[in-house]
């Protein structure tokens, strides 16, 4: 029997699942919104690394393209990644928006392709596309946002990991205080990602 994970969330869509683009607008999509999400620091050389990690993570092209065209629709809709969080997870009291990076969540039925979210109070993913669950009784199912939501104070240990697939290339493993584990993969800025991540943790302890 799975061992139950209070930090896991599942949200229904108001709506079916997003049509993918057209193929010839699907590679603008892929590079325009990772500008918008990840903003213009990078050098040029792990910009293209981590990129292309990011795709190898996925099943298909057409599915990095297809999340980040999702992602891009609703940065424009909700006027910025940091509205699209209220949005998505609430306002807690004096809780500040710091971050937020396009990524994967390891899950027993593969990796999840979405956005994970830093704040000086929470760390928070939400997947960019509701996913297709089956549920009880049979032959019911939903569209489900896949979301995981952990407060700061509730992390015990955050470090890179080596990727089990690919040990030369690196995963954020993060541990709870209760023995939750999680694995953030496929980062389009690994670097930045990890260096926040543990900046974060530090300011909600001092």
């Amino acid at each position: 029997m799975a061992k139950f994970n209070p930090y896991i969330q599942h949200t229904p869509s108001s709506s079916s699942s997003p049509q993918p683009p057209k193929r010839d607008r699907m590679w603008d999509a892929l590079g325009r919104c990772g500008k918008i999400l990840e903003g213009y620091g990078k050098m040029a050389g792990e910009a293209a690394e981590n990129v292309w990690h990011h795709i190898k993570v996925s099943p298909s092209i057409g599915d990095v393209a297809k999340a980040r065209f999702v992602q891009g629709t609703k940065l424009l809709a909700e006027g910025g990644p940091e509205r699209l969080f209220h949005h998505t997870f609430g306002v807690i009291p004096e809780e500040k928006y710091l971050h937020s990076y396009a990524c994967y969540l390891a899950t027993p039925t593969g990796p999840v392709n979405g956005t994970l979210y830093i704040t000086t109070k929470r760390l928070a993913f939400c997947s960019e596309s509701p996913l297709y669950c089956s549920s009880s009784p049979p032959g019911q199912s939903e569209w489900l946002y896949y979301k995981v939501v952990i407060e700061l104070n509730r992390v015990a240990n955050l470090r890179p990991s080596p990727n089990l697939l690919d040990p030369s290339e690196k995963d954020i493993h993060l541990v709870t205080k209760d023995g939750h584990e999680f694995w953030f993969l496929g980062f389009l800025s690994f670097s930045r990602a990890l260096k926040n991540l543990n900046e974060a943790l530090k300011g909600s302890s001092s």
